[in-house]
């Protein structure tokens, strides 16, 4: 647990020993959706280090709500980051995660690089609207309070259709999460509310890998091509196949492997 102006926040650091690499959850999730690669092969290889934002996973609920804007969980971050000397690692975010990672990225110069899936770049409206698709789980994703019915069809939605091997804590950490953390999120998506993600990914001089899962309930395959992203990883979005909108629990071999790369890439 490191300590924040707005509480405490949960770290989970992996056994491994090489390059590092800062991982960062989505929206109602916590760091366990990242267990397969902490735990795994991955984790063995490489520091990795995943961070449960305020409000979710073993972290504390924020005694401000204001944490819970884009700027305020990147703060949170940065605490992590600073006290743990990880300033020059690679920083991947899944899903809000990801937006996240666009919010604190030109604050990291000495970053090696970012990834992020799930998590098209956005600006002000009406970028939101073109960036994801007109799913009905995206009024859940910014409630205060859900019952148990839209939560389990909010974690139906992370996932292909059809896929079956939906642990349970999938739903319990969206049924745990503070719900303020919603819909303050929400709130603070304004104009001025946080950084021009369209932007920071036109100005990067890092590389930038973006994932895209090839069965994603939740995302706009074709906004991408609508961004200039000239650091773009390989050149190009990389589409996972078989995968919705958490490929590194559907499939992680693929997910690994393409992190596995980006991380030699980026030494």
């Amino acid at each position: 647990m490191i300590e924040t102006p707005n509480g405490a926040i949960a770290i989970h650091d992996s056994a491994g020993e090489g390059p590092a690499a800062v991982l960062i959850h989505g929206n109602s999730s916590s760091s366990r959706a990242l267990g397969r690669q902490l735990d795994g092969a991955l984790g063995r290889r490489f520091r990795l280090v995943a961070i449960d934002l305020p409000g979710y996973g073993a972290s504390d609920k924020a005694r401000d709500p204001s944490a819970y804007s884009l700027p305020g969980h990147a703060r949170a971050v940065r605490v992590a980051v600073d006290a743990l000397g990880l300033r020059e690692a690679r920083f991947v975010g899944w899903s809000l995660g990801g937006h996240v990672v666009l919010e604190m990225a030109p604050d990291l110069p000495e970053a090696r690089g970012f990834m992020i899936f799930g998590s098209p770049p956005i600006g002000p409206p009406p970028s939101i609207g073109k960036a994801f698709l007109p799913h009905p789980v995206m009024k859940t994703a910014t409630a205060e309070r859900i019952d148990r019915d839209r939560a389990e069809a909010l974690v139906a939605a992370m996932f292909a259709p059809g896929f079956a091997d939906v642990p349970p804590f999938f739903l319990e950490d969206v049924l745990r999460a503070d719900g303020r953390a919603r819909k303050f999120l929400a709130a603070s998506l304004a104009p001025g509310g946080f950084r021009d993600q369209v932007a920071v990914v036109r100005d990067l001089k890092a590389p930038l890998a973006v994932l895209q899962g090839a069965e994603e309930q939740l995302v706009n395959r074709a906004y991408f091509a609508l961004l200039a992203m000239p650091t773009l990883w390989r050149g190009a979005v990389q589409i996972i196949p078989g995968a919705g909108h958490a490929p590194q629990w559907e499939t992680p071999q693929a997910f690994d492997a393409l992190l596995a790369a980006f991380i030699g890439d980026t030494r």
